[in-house]
C-alpha cells in the first residue's frame, strides 16, 4: 500500500489555503514554494541572499521531517522577484547544491507579496543522495 505523510509547519497560510508545506508518497517528496519567513519569529529578512538562506532553512527542516536531505532534491523550481536578484541568488544555490545537480528552473515572475524576494519548491526522491549517479554531458 502507498504511504502517503503530509508536514505541516504550522504558517497560517497552509491552513487558510488548505495545502502542506511537504507531501511525501512512498519515497517522492514534494516541497511546496516556501519564502523565508522564520517559523517562530514570522520574520522575512529584506536582504535577497538571507531571505534565500531562510528559505533553505525551511525546506531542510521539512525534508529532515521525512528522513530525507537536499543531498535528495531532484528538482528545484526557483521564484525570484526581480531579475537584478538572479545572479547573486544563483550563485547561493549554486553553492548548495553543489555536487546535487538537480534539474532547475528560475523564473521571475510577481511573488504572493512585495516583501517575498525569492520562493523556491523543490521535489526530492528518498535515498538519491545515496545512490551513484551518472552524468551524461550532451556534445553540441
Amino acid at each position: 500500500m502507498t504511504a502517503i505523510i503530509k508536514v505541516k509547519s504550522g504558517s497560517i497560510f497552509e491552513e487558510k489555503a488548505s495545502y502542506s508545506r511537504l507531501v511525501a508518497v512512498d519515497n517522492w517528496i514534494y516541497v511546496s514554494n516556501t519564502v523565508g519567513r522564520h517559523p517562530i519569529t514570522k520574520e522575512i529578512p529584506e536582504d535577497v541572499i538571507d531571505q534565500t538562506a531562510q528559505v533553505f532553512a525551511n525546506i531542510e527542516a521539512a525534508l529532515r521531517a521525512v528522513e530525507a536531505s537536499l543531498n535528495d532534491v531532484v528538482c528545484s523550481r526557483v521564484f525570484i522577484q526581480s531579475p537584478e536578484d538572479v545572479p547573486s541568488v544563483m550563485a547561493f544555490i549554486g553553492e548548495k547544491f553543489r555536487g546535487i545537480d538537480p534539474s532547475s528552473t528560475v523564473t521571475c515572475p510577481p511573488l504572493g507579496s512585495t516583501v517575498y524576494r525569492v520562493e523556491i519548491e523543490v521535489t526530492a526522491y528518498r535515498g538519491a543522495g545515496q545512490t551513484n549517479a551518472t552524468t551524461l554531458t550532451l556534445s553540441q
